[in-house]
């Protein structure tokens, strides 16, 4: 990781549904830069168990499992608190768990509504709450892992995109409240990893041909920007950073 190689020792990461995709390619990250990483999942548990033998194998005891439903608010503060127990405490949070899916307006119900705001902004919001009195003892840091689409709506997904501005102004929000001991910003990612329910070659194209670099990204971009607001900007606070190729100079 360049300069942030170990630049993390000491400290203690939370990567919310840190067991696949982003979330585990965060989790590489941080461990790779000295980290101790609790990755967090809900279903994953088997993908999260091989993350954590995988890093351990590498550096011993540096990787715990932790399993919650993030939706479920009173687990969240058990979360943390499991957390700082076994790691000795916390002192980076990274809000990843997230879920996606088209809500188009005709057919929004209120079930996709408390879905999808309630992984994508009530859950950050909870354990941003419940991680505060650790963080403030670490003066540690807060990632928000947001989306482009939180500054541009998407179109047919009107749930999501606005769950995803709510946690940009979320952000901005929680650098006031936990000032001067916590940083809090976000990552708006656009184009770096594809949606599960694939995409066909001509909507991946159409997409890229709209960002500036005209390639997507990946997961390590994403990671690396962590890393970054972690390790290399301590003056840095209330910052939402586009990872997205240009993708949002060119709607």
């Amino acid at each position: 990781m360049g300069d942030a190689h170990l630049a993390l020792a000491g400290q203690t990461a939370l990567v919310t549904g840190g067991a696949r995709r982003v979330g585990a390619e965060i989790v590489r990250h941080l461990h790779a830069a000295g980290a101790k990483v609790a990755i967090h999942c809900h279903r994953s548990q088997a993908e999260a168990a091989a993350l954590a033998g995988e890093l351990n194998a590498a550096r011993a005891g540096s990787a715990l499992v932790c399993q919650a439903d993030v939706l479920q608010v009173a687990a969240l503060r058990n979360l943390v608190a499991d957390v700082a127990a076994r790691a000795g405490g916390l002192s980076i949070l990274v809000n990843n768990a997230s879920t996606f899916y088209p809500t188009p307006l005709a057919t929004v119900t209120g079930a996709q509504w408390t879905d999808l705001m309630g992984t994508n902004l009530a859950a950050p919001l909870f354990l941003a709450q419940a991680a505060a009195a650790e963080l403030k003892r670490a003066r540690g840091l807060i990632v928000n892992i947001a989306d482009i689409h939180g500054l541009r709506p998407l179109p047919g997904y009107l749930v999501y995109s606005t769950a995803k501005a709510a946690l940009i102004h979320l952000t901005r929000g929680l650098a006031r409240e936990l000032a001067p001991e916590v940083r809090v910003n976000a990552i708006a990612p656009g184009p770096v990893l594809w949606p599960e329910a694939e995409l066909d070659a001509a909507q991946k194209q159409e997409i890229i041909s709209r960002t500036l670099l005209q390639r997507a990204g990946s997961p390590a971009d994403v990671a690396r920007a962590v890393v970054f607001f972690a390790a290399n900007a301590p003056f840095v606070t209330g910052q939402i950073l586009s990872v997205d190729g240009g993708r949002s100079q060119r709607w």
